[in-house]
């Protein structure tokens, strides 16, 4: 039977419904209202009828919950998260589909820098048959590397092609102004296919905030201030307020409530979550709950992250809200004032029950190719982390990434004396080495560069999820160390290690592109506990050691980053060398 048949036939009470929710308190993010003694009843997956009474509805087959007076709410939606990172997407859903999220829309960038669109396509594929709803964008590709700069344009149309790609990812404002040549074809090509593109324009302001708008880009997750909110609203951008393990900008943006503007463009999202923080506070159910405890009103939370995110995408035709021939999407909390997930219904069926998955997540396995994204062809030497210096006298002056916060940077120029024709750290002034090198590209290149401010006293770190580009990273005050390092990582087809006096102290194997561990979540947590805690012992006291590491390739954070290719300073978008000519 067609499928809006029947839907007809529940509604006017020819054939029962499958599931109905009965005696419910309903929140319609459509009115604003919340409405008591409410019912809704369902065909298949979606939304055959509702409201006082769906008895006609209902049959001997029907599934009937009474909500008892409890309040049901549209599932919700993160519009910006990063899936590929850390864990699959079966360990993932272990712990996010049991609050309430029934759709999610995820970069697909990191997969892209290191497997291509192989390695995308292989990554959505994990993402089907799942308890809950994924979508996707395409890589953007905004690299520190000018060789893993932009997307390919034929991977691009292949993309755009597919219909859970709903846009282009987020690209940084910085190099959307400063390669038009590379990235305004790839907009372009986006917009003819009437897909969104997604933004990210942390720190552009006046006439540059202006420019990338006029780009047409939709959104951005990147406001840290209710002021800077109101500037991207003013300009018909939606804002996705983060609330992620990253940053945590909800409590200083809620000042947007009381400055008496239309919340309809205000979006809640993670921008991705840690394992740890999965585990401990939940997912988007958190980012509701805390949005109602700084203030604001319960439906207009529920709003930012449901209707909202749906009409952003241009999926509220399916998705976003509870009515008839919407997707069955649809979640069961106390009262409105109390975000916790008493029943999770996703595309019509029952997913979770307090806390509780019903349906498991398919694990789905990878290609050998995804499995087999370190490429790099020899055992690393101690030797390739050397400086040499070919200039005149016993001094060399040097440029060197600083560490400001556990995630910004500065340069800093220094003068290092030069030994037998190489300049060498002293991790007692707090400066060590570090190196980014190609495992993608065979051969691919090595920089070794300078950082000073990380606190390495002695060992090394490295780690193969290196944001924004397909590179190792390594810190290291011993040489030796640095490539036992990376020769581990070689070793386990990627992931992140710990070395000292001669051994390695901690590991987490990646195998899955470089980038995702197949651990039970919970195993993955204390792996990642036991690095971050050999970290400290090495002289790194950052919240996150692995992610001030990997996020020094970022092509997003001021200023001064690295990638195989040098040091890539934001300010001019230039790529320099260590040695200061």
């Amino acid at each position: 039977m067609n499928q809006y048949q029947k839907l007809i036939d529940v509604a006017l009470g020819r054939t029962p419904g499958d599931l109905a929710i009965v005696n419910a308190r309903l929140l319609n993010v459509y009115t604003g209202e919340l409405l008591d003694e409410q019912s809704v009843c369902t065909s298949n997956e979606r939304i055959a009828c509702m409201g006082p009474d769906v008895g006609y509805a209902i049959g001997n087959g029907t599934t009937v919950i009474d909500a008892g007076g409890a309040t049901l709410i549209p599932g919700f939606i993160d519009g910006h998260a990063h899936v590929a990172s850390s864990f699959t997407a079966g360990e993932f859903l272990r712990y996010a589909a049991t609050g309430g999220t029934t759709t999610i829309v995820t970069e697909t960038f990191e997969p892209y820098a290191v497997a291509g669109i192989a390695g995308v396509l292989d990554f959505l594929a994990s993402l089907k048959d799942q308890p809950i709803k994924f979508f996707a964008t395409a890589p953007a590709m905004v690299s520190t590397s000018r060789a893993a700069m932009g997307i390919d344009l034929a991977d691009l149309e292949t993309l755009l092609a597919r219909e859970e790609i709903v846009g282009l990812g987020e690209s940084y404002w910085q190099a959307v102004l400063q390669n038009p040549d590379v990235f305004l074809p790839i907009l372009a090509k986006t917009t003819a296919h009437r897909k969104l593109l997604e933004g990210h324009s942390a720190g552009a302001r006046g006439n540059k905030l202006q420019a990338y708008a006029a780009c047409g880009v939709s959104s951005c997750h990147e406001p840290i201030k209710a002021e800077e909110v109101l500037d991207r609203l003013r300009l018909g951008i939606y804002v996705m307020v983060r609330e992620g393990s990253i940053r945590r900008d909800l409590a200083e943006i809620a000042r947007i409530k009381d400055m008496v503007v239309d919340t309809r463009r205000l979006i809640l999202t993670t921008d991705g979550i840690s394992p740890a923080d999965l585990m401990a506070m939940g997912y988007m159910e958190y980012l509701v709950q805390k949005a109602i405890d700084c203030g604001f009103d319960p439906v207009t939370a529920v709003q930012m992250a449901t209707l909202n995110v749906a009409e952003h995408f241009g999926l509220d035709d399916r998705i976003g809200g509870i009515a008839p021939g919407k997707t069955a999407d649809l979640v069961l909390i106390p009262d409105p004032q109390t975000i916790r997930a008493m029943v999770v219904v996703s595309s019509g069926r029952i997913i979770a029950r307090d806390g509780n998955l019903e349906v498991a997540p398919r694990k789905h396995a990878f290609t050998a190719a995804s499995l087999n994204t370190i490429r790099i062809p020899k055992t690393v030497e101690p030797s390739d982390f050397g400086l040499p210096f070919n200039g005149d006298g016993d001094t060399a002056a040097c440029r060197a990434i600083e560490m400001v916060t556990d995630l910004v940077t500065r340069e800093v120029r220094l003068d290092l004396p030069v030994t037998d024709g190489e300049v060498h750290t002293d991790s007692a002034d707090d400066l060590v080495k570090i190196a980014a090198i190609d495992r993608a590209t065979v051969p691919g290149k090595c920089f070794t560069g300078l950082i000073k401010g990380f606190g390495m006293q002695s060992g090394a770190m490295a780690c193969s999820a290196a944001w924004d580009t397909s590179c190792v990273i390594v810190v290291g005050a011993d040489e030796t160390e640095m490539s036992r390092c990376v020769n581990r990582i070689r070793e386990m087809h990627g992931g992140a290690v710990v070395c000292d006096a001669g051994r390695v102290v901690a590991e987490l194997a990646m195998p899955v592109f470089g980038l995702i561990s197949e651990l039970p979540l919970e195993e993955l947590v204390a792996r990642l506990k036991t690095i971050q805690q050999a970290a400290a012992d090495l002289g790194v006291s950052f919240p996150d050691p692995l992610l001030t590491l990997i996020a020094l390739t970022g092509a997003a954070i001021p200023f001064l980053r690295i990638c195989e290719e040098g040091l890539v300073n934001f300010k001019d978008g230039r790529t320099v060398d260590w040695v200061i000519d």
